[in-house]
Order: structure tokens, then sequence, then C-alpha cells
């Protein structure tokens, strides 16, 4: 298995060897190639990303109920302009509005997939613009520390990471993160070629195969988030 910018590598190396398999995670080309033992595979990002935004959504509407925010302005930092990114804050946004159906939110790309000072510096850039919470699809803690930061000098700012827990880099400020259980295809994999069976060209599970999830809640989330999210 291999990232998403190996993946011509990965194609490279399926062609050159017929025997073995190969598979890239969150690649998107193996279909087109037509190499018969080279193989994507990503999770449901999506669906972790509109329940993320609905722990967003909660806080929102909780700071603008006590009139501490007047604009239900979002902001998301960005890896690249790419499918698997946008998809993900369409997700993300649309779980916010259906909690805040005002809500607008602004992107902003470092085109890097992990860059702590971009990342750090985009979620600066958004929150001057006045942007309340913060939402990634970038593998760093760049943008939770710069959140964190801006709360503790007084800003009424939160954060919502990708991949991991951020409680670590941001104890109070954040609220979730979408994350990814890789387990899931990799027993399904193993267990596939164990059994002398074919992977699937393109595989991709989400909530019901519980192959995405989002990490524990923040000590500032709003009053019913946890209902809400069970919901969902």
């Amino acid at each position: 298995t291999t990232s998403y910018g190996h993946q011509s590598f990965c194609e490279d190396a399926a062609r050159e060897n017929p025997d073995v398999e190969f598979v890239a995670m969150t690649g998107d080309t193996a279909l087109k190639s037509g190499l018969p033992n080279f193989h994507n595979a990503f999770n449901m990002t999506f669906e972790s990303r509109y329940v993320s935004g609905i722990v967003a959504g909660m806080k929102l509407k909780e700071l603008m109920d006590a009139g501490t925010v007047t604009d239900p302005y979002v902001g998301y930092v960005g890896a690249y302009p790419y499918a698997e990114v946008v998809s993900g804050y369409t997700g993300f946004f649309l779980g916010i509005k259906s909690i805040v159906p005002d809500a607008h939110m602004d992107v902003q790309y470092t085109n890097s997939w992990f860059d702590i000072q971009a990342e750090g510096k985009a979620a600066e850039a958004l929150m001057a613009k006045g942007c309340v919470i913060i939402g990634q699809h970038a593998d760093s803690t760049g943008a939770p520390k710069a959140v964190q930061t801006a709360k503790d000098n007084g800003a009424n700012v939160y954060s919502v990471g990708y991949n991991i827990d951020m409680l670590a880099a941001a104890p109070t400020a954040a609220l979730t993160s979408s994350t990814n259980d890789w387990s899931v295809y990799y027993t399904e994999a193993f267990q596939t070629m164990l059994d002398g069976g074919k992977l699937p060209t393109d595989w991709s599970k989400g909530y019901e195969a519980g192959a995405v999830a989002i990490t524990p809640l923040g000590p500032e989330v709003a009053e019913g988030t946890k209902e809400a999210v069970d919901a969902a």
C-alpha cells in the first residue's frame, strides 16, 4: 500500500511485477491503467466530514444563540483543489448547514498535503477574515495549533481536524476530527488474498462498515452534540 503521492510509482511497479498485487490508498488511476494487479482503495471520508460538520454546526449555533458570534462564517484549510478535498469540505459544509442554514465558508489551499507552517498561516488568514471555526483537509497540527493560540489570546474560535485526535495540539479549541479506520480495508484485502480471491479494482466504504469515524469530542462542544452525532 502507498499514498496518493506515490501511486505513479505503484502503477509502474505493478506493470513490472505482474504477479504482485499493488494497492494505492487514496489513488484514482487503477481502472484507467487497465492493470489487473493495480488497485485503489479509500474510505468514504466525506461521510465523517459531514458528521464533523454537525459538531461544528452545533458549536456555531451555540455561539450565535449566546450572541457571542453574529456571523456564521467558517474557514477550511485545504491541501489541493482535488476531488478528495472538495468532496470532504462539501460534506463538512453540508453538516454545518444542517444545523446553521445561513452558514458560509471560505477555503484556503496550501498546495501541500503536509506543511505545518503553511497550514497554520492559512488558518490565521481565515480567522483574520472572521472565520469562527476552522476545518481542514491537511495532515499536520498546524491549523489546530494556530486556532488554539488565537483562542488563548481571547478569540472565540474552534478547530475541526483530520486523521488524528487534535486535543493534544489544541486542548480547548479542538472540537473533533474526521478520521479513517484503515483496518477495515486491510482485513478485507488480506482475507481475500488468503481465500484465493480477487481484490476489487476500486474499493470504498464508510460508516456502514466502520471505516470512518470522528475522534472523541472536545471539552467545549455544544450541549447536545453527542446526541446530534448519534442521530446522524
